[in-house]
């Protein structure tokens, strides 16, 4: 963030979108690889916030990128990532409340199954499980973060947004 403050003066928007995903049951799941998940899906998201709060211009904008699995695990396997999704939301609602007085919006996008290098073999499964019949688009995704990061969206802070297709409909 110092670098980039440098480079082109202060910050006006961070968007976080770092995340992994390593499947395991939580009977079986290593401690090493929740210790990994929760750094990388959690910690990394929180020193991101940190960093660019510190480098930001008062009207700021701050989106992170979590999951809808926040919200419901749908597959076996899946129960650490959307734990670790799930502490995105309250990550978010509590610097929403700690920037305000900056006027600095910080707000937690949660998509969906999305056509992506990680999740395109999935695609038929999708069709079944989301009520729009297809996974959405990176596109859609994007244009989403670019409103929150908009002037437009100044009103909005503290949330967590679906995008999903109606999959947790």
């Amino acid at each position: 963030m110092a670098r980039t403050a440098e480079a082109f003066g202060t910050l006006d928007i961070f968007v976080s979108n770092a995340g992994i995903l390593t499947r395991g049951t939580i009977d079986t799941y290593t401690l090493e690889d929740f210790d990994r998940m929760v750094a990388i899906n959690v910690r990394a998201a929180f020193v991101g916030i940190q960093a660019a709060a510190q480098e930001m211009n008062d009207g700021g904008r701050i989106v992170i990128i979590g999951s809808c699995t926040a919200i419901r695990t749908a597959v076996p396997g899946a129960s650490v990532y959307s734990m670790t999704k799930a502490a995105l939301v309250g990550l978010v609602r509590g610097a929403a409340i700690d920037l305000a007085p900056r006027a600095i919006t910080v707000n937690n996008v949660q998509p969906g199954p999305t056509a992506t290098d990680m999740s395109s073999a999935h695609a038929e499964l999708a069709k079944t499980l989301i009520p729009l019949k297809r996974m959405g688009d990176v596109s859609e995704v994007a244009s989403f973060v670019s409103y929150l990061a908009s002037e437009e969206a100044g009103f909005i802070t503290g949330a967590s947004l679906t995008i999903d297709g109606g999959y947790v409909a």
